[in-house]
């Protein structure tokens, strides 16, 4: 049941995360989330058939029940309109997981201040479900958020480090996925135990 409930939450997270850089992308210049009909909280319009739905069943199986993942259809922004060239993408790609992060920061404190018994465990599930999507997305490998705060780093030279990570950068994050993922684990539950203060994780 928690993880029905993670499965069930983690996906209104990811919405909120693209809906996240839509807006940071509008608020720099950049329209086309916006003009794109993307700039919106409604489900239908980020639902993506793999990322939301087939993937997440795919990893549940696999992993018999212990890995949960999902994503929402990336909402599509030009980083060309962004008034600042520099960092805009980089602004754009922390959105999402700063939105993530104010989302756990909130029902953290619920759990933390009103004494909601049983229910609270379910919260506790919602402010995980948010530091996971947050701390998973920074990953530096396209094309997670990460990539594009480590490219605005990225002096020219390094262009071909760029250009290799576009070009292999799905089967990269597989094998993140596959056989690196446990690193994040203890940067997950600092944040989660941060965020609640302190207790068990809920899944």
């Amino acid at each position: 049941m928690q993880l029905l409930f993670f499965f069930l939450i983690i996906i209104p997270s990811a919405i909120l995360h693209e809906y996240a850089h839509g807006l940071a992308a509008n608020s720099m210049g950049d329209p086309t989330a916006r003009l794109a009909g993307r700039l919106t909280l409604n489900p239908l319009a980020h639902i993506d058939l793999y990322g939301t739905i087939l993937m997440p069943l795919f990893l549940f199986l696999i992993s018999q029940g212990s890995f949960v993942f999902a994503y929402a259809k990336p909402v599509p922004y030009n980083p060309y309109n962004l008034k600042n060239q520099q960092w805009g993408s980089a602004l754009v790609g922390l959105a999402g997981p700063g939105a993530n992060l104010l989302v756990a920061l909130v029902f953290g404190m619920i759990v933390r201040v009103l004494p909601l018994g049983a229910f609270s465990g379910l919260l506790a599930i919602i402010v995980y479900a948010n530091v996971l999507l947050a701390v998973f997305n920074l990953v530096p490998i396209p094309p997670l958020d990460g990539s594009k705060v480590l490219y605005a780093f990225l002096p020219p030279r390094y262009d071909n480090v760029k250009f290799f990570l576009e070009r292999y950068g799905i089967i990269l994050l597989f094998i993140f996925i596959f056989f690196f993922f446990e690193a994040l684990r203890p940067v997950i539950n600092w944040l989660f135990q941060l965020f609640v203060g302190g207790g068990t994780l809920p899944i």
